[in-house]
């Protein structure tokens, strides 16, 4: 099986209660990027509120594929505590979401095992986004 070109993968927790120092202290560990529910935004043009909060932790992009190595990096850098991320899922939504990139039109994913056991037995929710290659570029 042909691996995916590229993957991106980030551990969130998201909620309307999400105070990020409070998921900062007990993941022991500093996000990439984090806010509350009402904190702003602001993009060149326009400004807005966030709806709800998250806190986020990005792993190293990888190519090829390789959501193993991913979920092994962003669990070092937390906790391994299994009481604290049961209440954090009991709270809050808690994903790790992926962006898989195709480079051709049949490609995959494998997941191991002990991977989906280190997610599920801290409930953390699987989230991809698969991004095809342009197609029209393969052929034209």
């Amino acid at each position: 099986m042909a691996h995916l070109q590229r993957a991106a993968a980030s551990l969130r927790v998201i909620g309307d209660d999400v105070v990020p120092a409070e998921i900062t202290r007990l993941l022991r560990t500093f996000p990439t990027a984090a806010y509350a529910k009402g904190d702003e935004w602001h993009l060149p043009s326009s400004v807005g509120v966030r709806t709800s909060g998250m806190w986020r932790l990005d792993a190293e992009v990888v190519e090829p594929e390789n959501l193993g190595q991913q979920v092994s990096e962003l669990l070092r850098r937390t906790t391994a505590d299994l009481g604290v991320w049961q209440a954090l899922s009991g709270r809050f939504r808690v994903d790790l979401f992926c962006g898989w990139f195709m480079s051709g039109s049949n490609e995959g994913v494998e997941i191991s095992p002990a991977t989906m056991i280190a997610l599920g037995t801290r409930g953390i929710v699987l989230s991809v986004d698969i991004y095809s290659p342009n197609v029209e570029g393969e052929h034209g």
